[in-house]
């Protein structure tokens, strides 16, 4: 993990990252997810340090779409499973490379993003195989402030490729749906 090339763009998973995992239907089958307002702080300060972030998760959610149009997330995939290749095709649209990107996933359709970052990282209650894997664990699970915990880490060890854009960072979403 040395400082060379920075880290432009920070991607995380949503259902046990951002979440703790756990989905809640209302009797009438509306889908609820909470969120800690803690990570958002963080995400918060990657944008104004100039670090773009994204969200690639398997599952599709109009909770997901309105928690990131709140942090200014614009790169919004989801409905895909195979989360490199959703993460190669962020790259491309935003022109950056896979050796600047930290990816922070959970469980195994994560495990291909996670090895391919330049800094791979999860919360504390991943699967046994990410955490193999990852090169950073959060000392606290999804849904608890793990987001934040990374984005202080990457910031705090000036990781991140500090005000590279002078135009507002995540200026143009990439998808929103699925393929």
């Amino acid at each position: 993990m040395s400082q060379d090339p920075p880290i432009q763009i920070v991607v995380f998973d949503v259902d046990g990252v951002m979440t703790d995992g756990r989905v809640t239907y209302t009797s009438d089958g509306q889908e609820l997810k909470s969120f800690c307002i803690k990570d958002g702080v963080g995400i918060k300060r990657l944008h104004d340090s100039g670090v773009r972030t994204a969200i690639i998760t398997g599952r599709i959610s109009p909770m997901v779409e309105r928690r990131a149009q709140e942090l200014g997330i614009s790169h919004v995939i989801q409905g895909r499973e195979d989360k490199l290749s959703a993460l190669n095709e962020l790259l491309e649209a935003v022109d950056v490379s896979v050796d600047c990107v930290a990816y922070m996933g959970d469980d195994l359709p994560d495990l291909t993003a996670i090895k391919a970052a330049k800094i791979g990282a999860c919360p504390s209650d991943a699967s046994s195989a990410v955490m193999d894997q990852a090169d950073w664990i959060a000392s606290v699970a999804g849904g608890q402030g793990c987001v934040r915990e990374f984005c202080d880490f990457l910031l705090d060890s000036a990781l991140v490729a500090v005000h590279l854009w002078s135009a507002p960072v995540d200026s143009a979403p990439v998808d929103s749906a699925t393929p």
